[in-house]
């Protein structure tokens, strides 16, 4: 058993075997290799988006930073869920690279805010005058750190929220890919049809050894955000490796036997995906949710994330069992990676 984290799973044959190619011969640095045309014109393709701008770096961390820095003054305000990735999971990273601006976090139940909560939340930043933050940016994370989704519709209502007071958007997609199979919509429905401005999306979690995408829907930012790239220390030299990465997602299968499809990258969290109500059978198996006192499952989960709640459970020992033990006291995360496995459980004897 090791649900600890999709980040704990290797990366993808596909992708090992296109950085093993590209480590052949010689090609251009910083970015402007052949295999990164390739990859952008990919993730164009995908996301119906032909004059997006897309760059590549190493983690989500800095993808989202870098994006909310881009859309966010120093004096701006970041509206984001009181559990985002970015409030609790980044060190102040979001913080760090806008210089100063500060995250407004916003309730809502099972990780989603509420439209109301974030009008509440921007009129009052308007109303706070020099002494106060002003409105910068609004932040959605698809799929939530709960293991929730936002519907388009969800989406296109925060969005509209946003546009209203002139707030720009930005959508955190580690598990991007999860949620696109979870609701049945397309990359472009749910990102700038739905109003967002900038998406970070996952690619380590999508099977990838280390690489996200960042896709800006106005080409206008571009060069800015090449230079806040640079300034970070986040344009990678011998960048034809993260390139190389990002191009094989869209066309692997796994050999999962998936009928063909318009979107066939999304046929690798299509094996994720519906392992989660098989885990959540296999824990009731087992009677671990089988009286009041017993662990449950807390929230709806719509990735390959369930979070049981525990009576007593010793959080180191459950890490080392497989279990990742974040969030609320007596809970542990499990979640399964997008890579083929199997889920067993035995009948209680």
């Amino acid at each position: 058993m090791w649900f600890t984290s999709d980040n704990a799973s290797g990366a993808a044959p596909e992708v090992m075997a296109a950085v093993a190619r590209a480590n052949e011969g010689y090609a251009r640095s910083y970015g402007a290799d052949a295999l990164m045309d390739r990859a952008r014109d990919l993730v164009r393709e995908v996301f119906e988006a032909p004059e997006a701008a897309v760059y590549l770096v190493t983690t989500g961390t800095v993808a989202n930073a870098l994006s909310l820095s881009l859309l966010t003054p120093p004096w701006g305000s970041v509206f984001c869920h009181t559990h985002a990735h970015i409030a609790e999971d980044e060190c102040g990273a979001p913080e760090f690279y806008s210089h100063g601006a500060k995250l407004t976090l916003i309730p809502g139940a099972h990780g989603r805010m509420e439209a109301g909560a974030l009008e509440a939340a921007i009129l009052r930043a308007k109303g706070a005058g020099v002494h106060g933050v002003q409105p910068g940016a609004l932040s959605i994370t698809n799929v939530t750190e709960a293991g929730t989704v936002y519907s388009v519709a969800e989406i296109a209502e925060l969005a509209g929220v946003a546009r209203a007071h002139g707030v720009p958007v930005h959508l955190d997609g580690a598990r991007f890919a999860n949620a696109l199979v979870a609701t049945g919509a397309t990359a472009a429905d749910m990102t700038w049809r739905a109003g967002v401005d900038v998406v970070s999306f996952g690619g380590t979690k999508n099977g990838c050894m280390g690489v996200e995408a960042v896709v800006i829907f106005d080409p206008a930012k571009a060069w800015e955000f090449e230079l806040r790239r640079k300034r970070a220390g986040h344009l990678m030299s011998k960048h034809r490796f993260l390139s190389a990465q990002m191009g094989p997602i869209w066309k692997m299968d796994f050999g999962c036997g998936w009928p063909p499809m318009p979107m066939p990258w999304l046929r690798v969290w299509r094996v994720g995906w519906p392992r989660c109500p098989r885990l959540i059978s296999s824990i009731r198996l087992r009677r671990i949710s089988c009286s009041p006192n017993g662990r449950r499952v807390s929230m709806p989960s719509l990735r390959p994330q369930v979070r049981p709640i525990t009576p007593s459970p010793p959080r180191w020992d459950a890490n080392a069992r497989g279990w990742w033990p974040v969030g609320p006291p007596q809970s542990a995360r499990w979640m399964n990676s997008c890579l083929p496995c199997e889920i067993r459980a035995k009948a209680p004897a």
